[in-house]
């Protein structure tokens, strides 16, 4: 489905986690990380279990130079991929912290 199409679900007052998650991801996809850090931030809101959600909003923050938070968001993501059994999430989510822990490697 393409970004337009979600936005007009949205405009139609179509706002869900599965439908803010998909527009994070499209725009994540586009290089427009602003706008996906802001439709993943609702994600999240809306559904805090959603370890995919907060793997994404990660990597919109670390791409915006927000690396606390970046580390913020895979804390969240690794607790509720840990508390659903998502094993693979969990496991990408601490690479990625300690990615940003290395000396020189914050700047996405």
């Amino acid at each position: 489905m393409s970004t337009e199409a979600l936005e007009k679900m949205l405009a139609k007052g179509m706002d869900n986690a599965l439908l803010r998650f998909g527009l994070g991801k499209a725009h994540l996809d586009g290089g427009n990380t602003v706008q996906a850090a802001e439709h993943l931030q609702r994600c999240v809101e809306f559904d805090p279990a959603y370890s995919a959600a907060w793997k994404l909003l990660g990597k919109a923050l670390q791409a915006e130079g927000d690396i606390d938070g970046a580390r913020q968001s895979w804390q969240q993501g690794i607790a509720a991929a840990q508390a659903k059994g998502d094993k693979q999430a969990e496991k990408e989510m601490t690479v990625f912290l300690r990615k940003l822990d290395k000396p020189g490697s914050n700047r996405g």
